[in-house]
């Protein structure tokens, strides 16, 4: 009976996170091609192209040796994000909250800043530009460096990603804390039960603060207009993940997309108290949620510049403070 009940619950594990992976293909098409292409007035890509035909064209693509201090971690990275993104999925699901130490909110948030570490690194290990060995500024004859340090681009990205992973993830943690207010708990069983029984947390006055606040903390971990600063196409290029090509590259295109529409099921879970399961009709809810907040994502950075760190620092200080005081109301 017990060997039964594991196996139903792995294979409902296995289920759920294939279903909801399948999903999150089509939310960079649809966010591309519904989205942005119909702001800038154009026909924009076939919705499978960016999150399904791309990382296929990515595996047959010739990768490239980059110049790195220790390449075998560096080329682990975009694994390593992607594990990140599947223990968080897996976390979610109702079969997961037997084991309080992975379904918790201290688990999530550990997830989420090894997922931010990783870009750091990715800029930190790489030492070269489209695969050349080729550090700025020049040392030529006459130049006005000539006993500056040497750096790179994805220099720049990383110290970027270190100063996002000190404040700028701050607003995002904060409305993941919220909903402990009103649960009286950190583990997600505890908080989805609440929920079931006193209705969404996302219809009080701190949920919905704290729903404002993880909205902009959504597009900042996802690093999307106007808080790319870190793969900012002005200056860096596309940041940490520059040097990756060919499969590396199809991962993180994969990556991105899961990581949409997980972070859609985090906010199911904690404001709506449906968590993801195969085998119940409320994955439904947590679909919609995440195309709302791809179709929410789309529209702000279609029409959002690049924040410079003018711009960055009063929006997260702003939305921390949103943060802080939909807990204080919560705490009321």
């Amino acid at each position: 009976m017990l060997e039964n009940t594991i196996i139903h619950s792995v294979l409902a594990v296995i289920l759920t996170v294939l279903v909801c992976f399948i999903i999150s293909t089509l939310l960079p098409g649809i966010e591309r091609k519904y989205i942005h292409a119909r702001i800038q007035q154009r026909i924009g890509p076939p919705v499978t192209s960016p999150g399904i035909m791309a990382p296929l064209k990515f595996l047959y693509k010739e990768n490239v040796e980059i110049s790195s201090p220790v390449p075998g971690l560096y080329k682990s990275l975009p694994i390593i994000c992607f594990i990140v993104v599947l223990c968080i999925m897996i976390a979610l699901t109702p079969e997961a909250y037997k084991i309080p130490a992975l379904a918790s909110l201290v688990a999530i948030v550990g997830f989420l800043k090894v997922e931010e570490i990783c870009y750091v690194l990715m800029g930190a290990l790489s030492k070269s530009v489209m695969s050349v060995n080729m550090p700025f500024p020049d040392n030529v004859k006459g130049g006005a460096h000539l006993n500056a340090n040497k750096s790179f681009i994805e220099d720049i990205s990383s110290k970027r990603s270190l100063r996002m992973i000190t404040y700028g993830s701050f607003p995002l943690y904060l409305a993941l804390f919220a909903p402990v207010t009103a649960a009286g708990s950190i583990f997600l069983k505890d908080i989805v039960s609440y929920q079931q029984v006193h209705g969404p947390f996302l219809f009080t006055i701190s949920g919905a603060i704290a729903a404002v606040v993880f909205f902009i903390g959504y597009m900042i971990i996802l690093n999307e207009y106007p808080f790319s600063i870190i793969k900012a196409k002005s200056d860096v290029i596309e940041g940490p993940y520059m040097e990756y090509a060919a499969k590396y590259r199809a991962i993180v295109v994969v990556t991105r997309g899961f990581f949409m529409f997980v972070l859609g099921a985090v906010f199911s879970v904690l404001f709506i108290g449906v968590p993801p399961s195969i085998f119940s009709p409320g994955i439904i809810i947590n679909v919609i949620v995440a195309l709302i907040f791809v179709f929410m994502m789309g529209i702000f950075s279609a029409f959002s510049p690049v924040f410079t760190n003018r711009q960055l620092l009063p929006t997260i200080l702003g939305t921390t403070l949103l943060g802080i005081l939909s807990i204080v109301v919560g705490l009321l």
